[in-house]
């Protein structure tokens, strides 16, 4: 490898963000990410037991801090939001009786990419 070669003229190494990685973010806006923290709130809502207004506002916490993590880790938005997704599918699958391992058999007769 030349010794000349700069970080923007070869690909990302272990432990760095490419540019496109890094720019997703600044590409989600603010209300997209808090209508996410409510979709998940509602799943949450749905298939957790809570008590009360101090119960609501615990479950809201927990979306929040759900969101947040996978924001932080996601390497892109597509990413993000298939982390996401997965996660209230399986909360989902849960309540509905069918079984983790038919989901993805489920999502290919769907005719969705895994």
């Amino acid at each position: 490898m030349d010794a000349d070669i700069n970080s923007e003229q070869r690909p990302p190494q272990a432990g760095e963000a490419s540019n496109e990685a890094a720019d997703w973010r600044n590409d989600l806006m603010p209300d997209a990410r808090q209508r996410i923290v409510n979709k998940i709130f509602d799943t949450l809502k749905r298939h957790l037991p809570f008590s009360g207004q101090e119960g609501l506002h615990e479950l809201h916490r927990i979306a929040a801090r759900f969101e947040e993590k996978v924001y932080a880790a996601a390497s892109s938005q597509s990413d993000y939001l298939l982390k996401i997704s997965l996660k209230m599918l399986t909360m989902e699958s849960r309540g509905s009786g069918v079984a983790p391992s038919n989901l993805k058999r489920r999502r290919v007769l769907a005719g969705k990419p895994e």
